[in-house]
């Protein structure tokens, strides 16, 4: 049974940093796409960085110079560093694995895990 799972979220400062961490298993995580997503309360899920396994990422303009997204193959994990976090970033973030041939090959999500900015 393929999953991924999240750690790494919980309360900061403005200001502050966090790195989360996503552990794949029950996959070939080199065939996947990784993505971490965010919902804030009444809102959509929105995309917050992206990395193929070739290792090229994309970047929501809002996180763009601030947040990294990095991956280790070999070990089956992403990572979000979080540096410089606003109020604003405070949110539920997801871990999201999607088949590089498309999500019907396979697209897992993680149960989420909070992340809260105080200003």
């Amino acid at each position: 049974q393929a999953q991924v799972v999240e750690s790494g979220g919980g309360l900061v400062q403005a200001g502050g940093s966090l790195r989360l961490s996503c552990a794949a298993s029950g996959m070939i995580f080199s065939f996947y796409v990784m993505g971490w997503y965010r919902q804030a309360p009444g809102k959509p899920r929105e995309l917050v960085a992206e990395i193929i396994p070739g290792g090229s990422t994309t970047y929501a303009d809002s996180v763009k110079g601030r947040f990294t997204i990095s991956r280790d193959n070999a070990k089956n994990t992403v990572w979000l560093q979080m540096n410089s976090l606003k109020p604003e970033d405070t949110a539920v973030y997801y871990c999201n694995a999607r088949h590089r041939s498309g999500a019907d090959y396979g697209d897992y999500w993680g149960q989420g895990t909070q992340v809260t900015v105080s200003a």
